[in-house]
């Protein structure tokens, strides 16, 4: 008998472009499914995704991306539903896993930057404080270690060094994200989730934090997923995109397939709107 896992990743693979094929995927979602009460969140969805590779989610509000990306989190559990990282030492379902396994999977090898800094940031600390909180949570203890590894991450982020000790609640949107985006690189983390992570910044701003990631994912091939309503931002950064409308998704393929020639009405209508 073929189990329901099996079904769930064959249905995501057919749905992909054959040169994406060729390599085993870091992220492998299936027939996760979630209600909170009457509403369904997500339905059947599975989704994969491949090392290097930036997957951008689109969607009108309440679509269930956010939710998806939660899942991607570990922070929360659906009702059915199967994920797997590709990892050394990672085996089995991650949704079976303890809150303390949890933590420290997703603080170690999954970093993620919020639409709201306050979810991501402690406000009051220093902003390489948060990036040394991670640091911390991953075992290391030297001060000098610390700093060191906080400036390395903040540089890479484009955060201007003479403001390392500035507390987040100090600075701009735009500056926030930075600091969001150090304390999630610091570590190296083999998977990137990114939460609207423009929205209510500038359009300038905006721009300076997209460079930023499209350099740090060319520089070292980190593996993203990008969650947005503004399909510019998506346009912009993903190799491949998934559209979903009510918790399912409706229609996925590469970014220009996408943009280009959109197959699914719902599709459709967000494209045109856009342009």
């Amino acid at each position: 008998m073929v189990s329901e896992r099996t079904v769930g990743m064959t249905q995501a693979l057919s749905l992909l472009p054959p040169q994406l094929m060729t390599t085993p995927p870091l992220l492998t979602m299936t027939g996760v499914s979630r209600r909170y009460g009457d509403v369904v969140a997500l339905h059947d969805v599975s989704a994969v995704v491949y090392p290097g590779e930036v997957l951008g989610i689109v969607g009108e509000s309440g679509s269930g991306k956010s939710t998806l990306l939660r899942m991607m989190n570990l922070e929360d559990t659906p009702d059915t539903g199967d994920y797997r990282l590709a990892l050394p030492d990672l085996a089995g379902n991650l949704f079976g896993l303890d809150r303390f396994a949890r933590r420290m999977l997703c603080a170690t090898r999954i970093g993620i930057v919020y639409q709201n800094p306050h979810q991501g940031l402690l406000m009051q600390h220093t902003s390489s404080g948060n990036v040394a909180e991670r640091l911390l949570i991953a075992g290391e203890r030297s001060f000098a270690n610390l700093r060191a590894r906080g400036r390395t991450a903040l540089e890479a982020s484009e955060f201007p060094l003479d403001r390392m000790d500035a507390r987040p609640i100090e600075l701009s949107g735009g500056m926030q994200q930075r600091v969001q985006l150090a304390k999630a690189i610091a570590l190296e983390p083999a998977l990137l989730l990114l939460d609207e992570p423009t929205t209510g910044l500038d359009v300038s701003v905006q721009a300076l934090v997209l460079d930023t990631l499209k350099r740090l994912q060319r520089d070292r091939a980190i593996t993203m997923v990008i969650v947005s309503h503004d399909l510019g931002v998506i346009r912009t950064m993903a190799d491949r995109v998934m559209v979903m409308r009510r918790g399912r998704v409706v229609e996925q393929g590469l970014s220009d397939q996408i943009f280009q020639d959109p197959q699914h009405d719902y599709t459709q209508q967000l494209v045109h709107a856009k342009l």
